[in-house]
């Protein structure tokens, strides 16, 4: 839903010459003497702002002021920022004339001298109220309707309108129907520029007694402006029954007849689906009768038409599919089959002609344009009035009228189309989504909006043609169609409905799928979005879950978005229908205007500050950044009653009594009479017309007075609390009796801070050292190189099993394996040198006793004898020195 950021800019609001564009005009018919007498307009639409780019064309009465927003903003802007706004300067221009810095010259116009103007007046030849402003398609013509008249204004060049001439600008007008739209006919309920018209010149008129007009206009030509190409008469339509029937409008203005459908077929709208939607819906135009009713007639097209370039291929392939499914079906109805082939003729008809390559507008692409088929004929069958299903209980259908209808198309479907096709076609991002069905929004009197789904689709159909046997004269009736009411709700209070109120519908700018409804108690903003794509989504399958989940999910889901964005105090003027604006320079707002003084609602929109620099992890934070709490709601401009600078009309009432009949008892003495009660019974109606009205605009004054003393108020205490707030962080709130100044809060502030760091770092510290003490410190590369020599060591002494042994139990007792081995080496030593000493001894006393016997085995000198056993004993040291500093170094790593 759009926030409202503010309301009425000061460059619009009076008196900056932005505000001249919406004030009332001198020759106004709402003037003093028609308050006096009671004259009342008849109740009608009013579109009186129709917008070219930043330009705005805006009707007052019988003129229309033109004036750029973005020159407007920019030059008041400007003049706010001068130092010297107000202050007398002597320019220089070629007319040599004196201007004031603000661009007003001395006589008090606006833009005079050498200044372009800001806004300037268009001259109209118009005889009635400006009651609608429609601007085509290309934005060089602009259709001026009155209540039965219609005018065509061709717009010059923006270069012309910023002229420093400050007379009204007279552009060129055409009348168009001088014979056909007169006082003397029926009202003009809706003129609509034909989507596939060419060059955008194709207009559309409906009447109030249903007639439907088509205008092939050209600049060059005066006789397209004198007679509709085509003239169809919906009453005439709808009781037709073949092709040869005669459909157009009579052309007698004295041939009124009685006949039913005059009350039950009386237009209040009719409306075009957007250019780029699919299917038939660019050619289809809606129509809603005040009674209820709503019809379709499709195809309604020019003789010259230029279509989009998807537009013809689909609709062949969407013919081409339903004739042969048609003709595979034995069970298709005899009105089906009639349908297709009545389609599959006239895209034949197409087919066959050599469409015209064009240029468009203003340096657009080229484009195509055909010509209207001729067959199966030229005026296409009333598709109506449409059944409504699921219809509220308790809404009757005598009780409702309606007064608008809007209809969004339904998406293009280009998947078939470009099924195999490399190249892609360039198409609007809002016509690629959306939903695949037409939803129709119809707006009552009461504020009740009802939006319905065309979930058959309307189709191009005709009458058939004319029965050859009397036995076609008895066909059965062809089926009624239907739409879905999904969705009902009230834009209106019942207290602020009235029987003389004219709601209307307005497109928005950043959605299709969004609008506004305006109606006299303010502006209502709706946003289908919340259920249209996930109805698409149910309706391409892309759910899993069943049928009557979805359906029920669906049904109780959130529904449209509604929400009343303006609300206007009871009594005021009828408001102009809101036009949206979304502008680099302006932004986007919505204007909308009364008889005196602008609407504008300025909407937030969401700004990304992301450099092209910055990485894509930077965005999503910067997305998620919401923007700041203001301490301020905005709120409407109020302004004062126009009852208090309505001239009276007492004076008026005078002068008319002084040329009147009664005009003797002016100068007489008052006498009790018939004709002195008259006068007094005439007088006391004008008078208590004025005082009450002055009385209600200054009751509602003193109202706002003191409803403006309770916001200041509430501005006050809001203003005190955020005071509070930065008083706390800056550390203004102590109170102290001595002032303190900036720097010193700024040095204590740094003071604390650091005595602050000062403490976290000494507990960072006692925490490492507990740390420290708690557990065992790291062992660095060089203790674990020496860690892994003692354990090769030790393997090599004691053995792989016994040092894995040894590892994993230090403290038992086969830690003392080596000792062990040391005492089995000392105790195998001495063996040794027992058993060398007895062989020793035997040996001597074997030579002493028998020193002739044979000797029983070698004999070995002594002195070899003694040298080997030197070299042993020499061995038995140096393992035993060994031994003896393994023991000393596992001591000593026991210890540690």
């Amino acid at each position: 839903m759009p926030k409202i950021k503010s309301f009425a800019p000061g460059w619009l609001n009076e008196p900056s010459p932005g505000h001249q564009l919406f004030e009332q005009s001198d020759d106004d018919a709402r003037g003093p003497a028609a308050l006096a007498y009671g004259k009342k307009a008849k109740p009608g639409p009013r579109r009186t702002i129709a917008r070219r780019g930043t330009e705005v064309f805006v009707a007052s009465g019988k003129q229309i002021r033109w004036g750029d927003l973005a020159y407007l903003k920019e030059t008041w802007e400007t003049r706010q920022a001068r130092p010297t706004a107000g202050a007398r300067i002597k320019r220089e221009s070629p007319d040599t004339s004196f201007e004031y810095g603000d661009g007003t010259a001395e006589n008090g116009s606006v833009g005079g001298g050498g200044l372009a103007q800001s806004c300037r007046i268009i001259k109209t030849p118009v005889a009635d109220d400006i009651r609608q402003l429609v601007m085509s398609p290309n934005q060089d013509l602009l259709a001026v309707l009155t209540a039965h008249t219609v005018h065509i204004c061709i717009l010059p060049d923006s270069s012309h309108l910023y002229a420093k001439d400050a007379t009204p600008f007279k552009p060129k007008f055409w009348t168009l129907g001088p014979t056909t739209h007169v006082t003397s006919r029926s009202a003009v309920v809706s003129a609509l520029w034909h989507p596939l018209g060419v060059n955008g010149s194709t207009l559309v008129t409906i009447t109030e007694d249903a007639v439907v007009r088509l205008w092939e206009l050209s600049t060059a030509d005066r006789r397209t402006f004198d007679a509709p190409t085509l003239a169809v008469d919906l009453k005439r339509l709808a009781d037709g029954t073949s092709l040869g029937q005669d459909f157009s409008a009579s052309t007698s203005a004295t041939n009124k007849a009685f006949s039913p459908d005059s009350f039950d077929m009386e237009v209040a709208a009719a409306c075009f689906p957007a250019r780029g939607s699919g299917g038939w819906s660019p050619m289809t135009l809606w129509v809603a009768m005040t009674s209820g009713d709503v019809y379709a007639l499709c195809p309604l097209l020019p003789k010259r038409w230029a279509p989009p370039p998807t537009l013809i291929p689909a609709l062949s392939v969407a013919i081409v599919a339903r004739v042969a499914a048609i003709e595979d079906d034995p069970e298709a109805s005899a009105e089906a089959r009639l349908m297709a082939q009545q389609q599959l003729e006239w895209m034949s008809d197409l087919d066959n002609q050599e469409p015209k390559i064009m240029e468009g507008s203003f340096g657009d692409a080229l484009q195509e344009v055909y010509t209207r088929p001729s067959r199966p004929g030229l005026v296409p069958k009333l598709q109506g009035p449409f059944d409504f299903d699921l219809n509220p209980e308790d809404e009757q259908d005598d009780e409702v009228e309606l007064k608008d209808i809007y209809v969004i198309g339904e998406k293009a479907n280009l998947a078939d189309l470009m099924m195999g096709e490399e190249e892609e076609l360039e198409i609007d991002e809002n016509d690629r989504g959306g939903l695949s069905l037409t939803v129709v929004c119809l707006l009552s009197t009461s504020g009740q909006v009802k939006i319905c789904l065309d979930v058959d689709g309307v189709e191009a159909q005709w009458l058939p043609p004319q029965p050859k046997h009397k036995s076609g004269l008895f066909a059965s009736p062809p089926r009624t169609p239907s739409l879905l009411t999904f969705q009902t709700f009230d834009t209106l209070k019942p207290i602020e409905v009235t029987p003389e109120s004219w709601p209307m519908f307005s497109e928005d700018v950043t959605s299709r799928y969004s609008f506004y409804v305006t109606h006299p108690a303010g502006i209502s903003f709706v946003s289908l979005a919340p259920w249209v794509f996930r109805l698409e989504s149910e309706l391409q399958g892309d759910s899993e879950a069943g049928a009557e989940f979805r359906l029920d999910l669906l049904a109780k889901g959130q529904g449209s978005e509604r929400e009343r964005i303006y609300t206007q105090a009871r009594g005021q003027n009828v408001l102009a229908a809101a036009t949206a604006f979304k502008d680099p320079d302006l932004g986007h707002f919505v204007l909308s205007a009364t008889h005196h003084d602008p609407v504008v609602l300025f909407f937030e929109t969401p700004e990304l500050e992301i450099s092209p620099r910055e990485s894509p992890s930077v965005i999503p934070e910067q997305r998620e950044r919401s923007p700041p709490p203001v301490g301020w709601e905005p709120r409407p401009l109020f302004h004062p009653s126009a009852a208090l600078d309505i001239k009276s009309a007492v004076p008026v009432w005078i002068e008319h009594l002084k040329t009147g009949r009664r005009r003797p008892l002016l100068q007489q003495e008052v006498r009790l009479s018939m004709a002195t009660l008259e006068v007094f019974t005439e007088g006391h109606k004008v008078v208590s017309n004025e005082t009450s009205e002055i009385n209600s605009a200054v009751a509602e004054l003193f109202r706002k007075c003191e409803a403006l003393q309770i916001e200041l108020r509430h501005q006050i205490e809001k203003v005190n609390e955020v005071k509070a707030r930065i008083d706390t962080i800056t550390g203004e709130d102590s109170a102290d009796d001595e002032p303190v100044s900036q720097d010193m809060l700024v040095q204590n502030r740094l003071r604390e801070a650091r005595q602050k760091q000062e403490e976290l770092a000494s507990r960072m510290e006692k925490l490492k050292r507990t740390l420290g003490r708690a557990t065992s410190r790291e062992l660095s590369d060089k203790e674990r190189a020496w860690a892994e020599e003692v354990r090769a060591l030790e393997s090599s002494i004691l053995g792989p099993a016994a040092a894995q042994e040894s590892s994993s139990a230090a403290t038992t007792p086969k830690v003392k394996q080596p000792w062990k081995r040391f005492e089995e080496i000392r105790s195998l030593r001495d063996a040794l040198f027992s058993q060398v000493e007895q062989l020793q001894r035997a040996r001597e006393a074997a030579d002493d006793d028998s020193p002739a016997s044979p000797a029983l085995g070698p004999k070995i000198p002594a002195e070899i004898r003694r040298a080997k056993m030197a070299q042993i004993i020499g061995l038995l040291d140096r393992e035993t020195a060994l031994v003896d500093a393994v023991k000393s170094r596992i001591e000593r790593l026991s210890i540690e």
